[in-house]
C-alpha cells in the first residue's frame, strides 16, 4: 500500500493509470465473450452486469446455472481480464474439476481428511487476478487485510476516517468499511468480519511455496488446499480435467509469480520468516 502511494501518489491515480478507463456494458459483454471463447466455455455461464455489488464480481450458482455477476462501477479496460481469470479461470474451473473427484461431497472431504480449501482458493484466484499486469501490485488484497485489522480496533466512523490516507474517494472507502463491518450489530464498537483477510493470507502462502507447488495439479484436483495436493495425486480422477489457457506455459507462469514478488518487494527470506 505504501509502495502504491510512493509510485502513484494516490490509489485513484493508480487505478486510472494501471486500470485504464471504465468500460461500458457493451464493451464488458464483448470482452467476456472473447475470454470465454479463449477458455472454451462460451454458453456455460450466465453473465450479469450490475451496479449493485459490494465486490468487483462474484461467481455463484443461480437456478442450477453458474452465474458471473460483474460490477460495472469497477470494470476497467486493463483489469477486466484479470477479474475473469480470478472468477472463471480459477473459481469456475476448480469447481468443475472438483465435481469429478472422489472428495466432491462433504462426506468425501471428510473421508480424505481434506484441509479447508481457503486460503488456497482465494489466494490462487487473487494471484491470477494480477498475473500479466504491467504492475502487479497487491494493493487490493493488502487493503482488504488491513481494513479488517483496523475494523477490529475501531468503530465504523473511525475506520472510514483512517482509510482516508489510502483511499480518497468516499464511495470506494465506504464499500471497504461495509465489507469489514458486515454482520456487526453495533458498528460504533470495534469488531470485524474477518473473511477478507483470506486473499492476502492465501497469496503469501502460495508465493512462499511456489517452487514446490504443482500448479496444474492444484487446478485439476478442484477445491483443495495446496497442502493436500501431493497425497491426493494417487487417487485423483484426471479425465475431463480442464485447465485455463494461461496455465499452459508453466515457465511463463513461474516468471510471472517471480515478477509479483519483485514488484511487491517481497523476498523468500521474509516469507519464510512469517510463514
Amino acid at each position: 500500500m505504501e509502495l502504491t502511494l510512493q509510485r502513484y501518489g494516490s490509489y485513484e491515480q493508480f487505478e486510472q493509470i494501471t486500470g485504464g478507463n471504465l468500460l461500458t456494458k457493451t464493451r464488458i459483454w464483448h470482452n467476456v465473450k472473447k475470454y470465454m471463447e479463449k477458455e472454451g466455455c462460451l454458453g456455460e455461464i450466465v453473465v450479469q452486469v450490475t451496479d449493485d455489488l459490494l465486490s468487483r464480481a462474484s461467481m455463484t450458482v443461480v437456478n442450477s446455472r453458474p452465474t458471473l455477476t460483474i460490477n460495472i462501477a469497477t470494470a476497467r479496460e486493463h483489469w477486466l481480464e484479470g477479474m475473469l481469470r480470478h472468477e472463471i479461470g480459477t473459481h469456475y474451473f476448480r469447481g468443475i474439476n472438483n465435481c469429478h473427484q472422489p472428495w466432491s461431497s462433504s462426506a468425501g472431504r471428510k473421508k480424505y481428511n481434506l484441509k479447508p480449501f481457503n486460503p488456497t482458493e482465494e489466494g490462487l484466484a487473487s494471484i491470477h487476478g494480477v498475473l500479466f499486469r504491467k504492475d502487479p501490485i497487491l494493493w487490493r488484497a493488502a487493503l482488504l487485510y488491513y481494513t479488517v485489522y483496523q475494523a477490529s480496533h475501531m468503530s465504523f466512523s473511525q475506520l472510514f476516517h483512517s482509510l482516508g490516507r489510502f483511499v480518497q474517494d468516499p464511495n470506494t472507502r465506504w464499500d471497504y468499511c461495509v465489507r469489514a463491518k458486515r454482520g456487526q450489530t453495533n458498528t460504533a464498537q470495534p469488531g470485524c468480519f474477518s473473511k477478507d483477510q483470506v486473499y492476502l493470507d492465501g497469496i503469501l502462502k502460495i508465493l512462499r511455496y511456489r517452487d514446490k507447488i504443482n500448479f496444474p495439479l492444484l487446478m485439476a484436483l478442484g477445491k483443495v488446499s495446496f497442502e493436500d495436493v501431493d497425497r491426493l495425486r494417487a487417487v485423483a480422477q484426471m479425465e475431463n480435467v480442464r485447465l485455463p489457457h494461461f496455465m499452459q506455459d508453466q515457465a511463463r507462469y513461474a516468471q510471472q509469480l517471480t515478477k509479483i514478488m519483485v514488484v511487491n518487494q517481497l523476498t523468500d527470506e521474509e516469507l519464510k520468516a512469517i510463514i
